[in-house]
């Protein structure tokens, strides 16, 4: 079974959150949908307020962050013993049938603790999600600098110089769309609830990847509407600076040997 868990944020509910919870709640694997909306003010949409045995929408009062909400389902998933959990933005649009297609080959496939299939944006294109670890220089460089002075190792970074139409054991999978071995996540800690936002997607997977392959498997396909907002929002900058701040003084600046070790391997 599977546990999908969705933080809000001011959502915009007739946009995204109602047809994706549409689709969503076709899904045949399903246990329960968490909405944890980090809104100050509770912000549900009446026509969200479905009296359905499968949908729980929790208010948490304030913004905790976005793993911190997330753990709240998490240790759900883990005290029910749900084999499966679902991570995802309330962006995302996928079918129903591929999320069961998704469910049945995890469940085929013990040695996955995490998945995510191949996103494209709203025109199509290929979002490349799946990454190396980053070292200061991709992080601050591809954000800072001209284009062409990082083009080449920004290239290395986000793994387009792979064959992305084959699966691909990467160390980084995106946060928009975290299928995880609820066993695999809770082994690795869950979401180091000391990033507020941004890189926690990044820190879970490395450490889930210690012991299980984590996977970029292009076999299914979703649209993601991603934002970026840190590129258009002066305090989104400032949020995802400190939290990617935490993340090297965490893992290391320059001297990180698991990163380069699992760099190594692709």
């Amino acid at each position: 079974m599977l546990n999908i868990s969705i933080v809000l944020y001011h959502p915009k509910w007739e946009e995204e959150v109602l047809p994706l919870l549409e689709e969503l709640l076709r899904v045949q694997n399903l246990r329960k949908i968490y909405l944890l909306d980090n809104s100050e003010q509770r912000e549900i949409h009446p026509k969200s307020e479905i009296k359905h045995p499968k949908l729980r929408y929790i208010h948490m009062k304030a913004n905790l962050g976005y793993g911190c909400a997330h753990n709240i389902a998490l240790r759900e998933s883990a005290y029910y013993k749900t084999e499966l959990h679902l991570v995802m933005n309330s962006d995302i649009r996928v079918k129903a049938e591929d999320i069961d297609a998704m469910h049945d080959w995890m469940m085929a496939n013990p040695q996955v603790g995490q998945m995510m299939p191949r996103v494209v944006s709203t025109d199509g294109s290929q979002q490349y999600l799946a990454k190396r670890l980053p070292s200061p220089m991709d992080v601050f460089g591809r954000r800072f600098l001209p284009e062409w002075m990082i083009a080449r190792r920004n290239r290395r970074y986000e793994l387009r110089d792979m064959d992305l139409t084959r699966p691909i054991n990467a160390p980084y999978l995106s946060g928009c769309f975290m299928l995880l071995r609820t066993k695999a996540a809770v082994e690795a800690g869950l979401f180091d609830e000391r990033y507020f936002m941004y890189p926690e997607d990044m820190d879970l997977t490395r450490t889930i990847h210690r012991n299980w392959l984590t996977l970029y498997y292009p076999e299914w396909t979703i649209v993601h509407a991603h934002t970026r907002a840190s590129y258009k929002n002066k305090h989104m900058l400032r949020i995802h600076i400190q939290n990617i701040c935490r993340y090297f003084n965490k893992w290391g600046w320059f001297f990180d040997l698991e990163r380069h070790k699992m760099n190594k391997m692709l």
